[in-house]
């Protein structure tokens, strides 16, 4: 039995880049896997990679991947965003959102480049550049 757990706020720990002295990366990345939910909002010192459903706000320092699994009704803020599955919120990239052939989007948009290949949806606003992000009430 799949266990769905709501939390009001999780932050990972935050771990330094570069090498360890084992030889492994020290880039933070947060999987959700197909059978995961949650909801809430999730912080994360690094990056996120959804393959199952988020319902609440996802921020990350580094980027966010949206499987082609995934479901996300959320609020989603990092350096970049890929969306391969459905999102149905504000999406907020520093950097580039890119929107892959099954990828859909509902929901303002603001980042600084664009990427949306053929076959994806994006639906609502989108401003290019930086500055203040979409707010809720829009």
């Amino acid at each position: 039995m799949d266990q769905i757990v709501d939390m009001e706020e999780a932050a990972a720990p935050a771990r330094g880049r570069g090498r360890h002295s084992n030889g492994t990366s020290g880039v933070n990345i947060v999987v959700l896997g197909p059978r995961d939910s949650l909801s809430g909002n999730l912080i994360v010192e690094g990056d996120v990679r959804i393959e199952g459903s988020v319902e609440g706000e996802v921020r990350a320092s580094g980027d966010i991947d949206i499987e082609a699994s995934a479901n996300a009704r959320a609020r989603l803020e990092a350096r970049n965003v890929t969306v391969r599955g459905n999102v149905n919120g504000h999406i907020v990239a520093a950097g580039k959102l890119s929107v892959g052939g099954s990828g859909t989007v509902t929901g303002d948009v603001r980042a600084a480049r664009l990427r949306v290949d053929d076959g994806a949806t994006v639906n609502g606003n989108v401003t290019m550049g930086a500055g203040e992000a979409p707010s809720e009430t829009s």
